[in-house]
């Protein structure tokens, strides 16, 4: 049986929760990977009222759509970054952002994500998506240089605000899946060694590849999956197109909007830009990876409308299943 594609509703959020699940069995997605922001997910109540997080379910089985994570970017970021400002109010639940005091507001983050383990339990799902923050990723590329205290402080702070989320994620069984992005604590290849370092390498902290912030990065996505084997939870598939090259357009996005040609990448749609898609499939598969493919949209250059559909016959197209036992067998003898 092929795996399952998703569609993630973060992007999709401006819907309501009934729309975006028409559109995505209109279109002939398996299932969603649901977001705890608009009407999409509530996880507080999805913990604690086993008649709301049976609604979301039911909601989803009329549709013939299956839920395999959900996913909590946003609160997640709150936990360990600093500065906590204006833009954390613009997306964090209000509940989270209270009076907005910047250590009220990771203790309370924290706390979301805490529910947001139970909530995914209460749903039947095993994987939760998202961001942890970072105290340290304003010292990235920085002047005055970065003592090496300063790092080790801002790992430190992770291990401390994360290890008792985890804890929770254990108690209910659920792993929590970190997206390696630029402004998290794992960010690149060493920067999610460190993370896992810092957590101890316990089992229910992993991580969703989304190769699009490898690309940009000039990492390899390929090779990623392959070091990082045992701890690919879950999988967002995404596109970016360096715009890099003609002497102007540099990796850091210049302060310019969102999708301005003059930046050195942009998110395309899937199989539009730089990612090897192809060879990434052939990994995951060669992992042993047999969890969902969920398609993440966020091309400001196409209608989504129309994206979203493309993006899912391509990925149909290339996530392949692997080999069969008995085809292994034969060219083995």
């Amino acid at each position: 049986m092929s795996r399952p594609v998703t569609l993630f509703t973060g992007q999709w959020a401006d819907l309501p929760f009934e729309e975006v699940c028409t559109l995505a069995a209109g279109w002939g997605y398996d299932g969603l990977e649901v977001a705890c922001w608009g009407d999409h997910l509530d996880v507080v109540r999805a913990a604690e009222d086993p008649s709301y997080a049976q609604g979301k379910l039911d909601q989803l089985e009329r549709h013939g759509l299956q839920l395999f994570a959900i996913s909590n970017h946003l609160n997640g970021q709150a936990v360990c970054d600093d500065p906590i400002d204006e833009r954390h109010q613009g997306i964090v639940n209000p509940r989270v952002w209270g009076d907005g005091d910047p250590e009220g507001v990771r203790q309370r983050a924290a706390e979301e994500m805490k529910a947001t383990a139970r909530a995914a339990r209460a749903l039947g799902v095993d994987v939760v998506v998202g961001f942890t923050g970072s105290s340290i990723w304003k010292t990235v590329a920085m002047f005055p240089p970065v003592p090496p205290s300063m790092v080790d402080a801002g790992y430190q702070d992770f291990a401390d605000r994360w290890n008792p989320i985890l804890d929770v994620f254990d108690e209910v069984g659920v792993k929590f899946a970190h997206e390696v992005h630029p402004s998290e604590i794992a960010y690149d290849y060493w920067t999610t060694q460190r993370a896992l370092e810092a957590v101890g390498h316990r089992e229910a902290f992993g991580l969703n590849w989304d190769p699009s912030h490898f690309v940009w990065q000039d990492l390899d996505p390929v090779g990623f999956i392959w070091d990082f084997k045992d701890r690919i939870y879950h999988v967002d598939c995404k596109d970016a197109k360096r715009q890099v090259g003609n002497g102007r357009n540099g990796r850091m996005g210049s302060h310019l909007p969102w999708a301005d040609p003059r930046r050195g990448w942009d998110f395309v749609s899937t199989g539009h830009g730089d990612v090897p898609w192809e060879a990434c499939f052939r990994m995951l598969n060669t992992i042993g990876y047999d969890g969902p493919i969920s398609v993440e949209w966020e091309d400001a250059g196409m209608d989504r409308l129309v994206g979203a559909p493309e993006a899912l016959e391509f990925v149909r197209r290339l996530a392949f299943d692997p080999p069969s036992a008995s085809f292994d067998a034969a060219f083995s003898s």
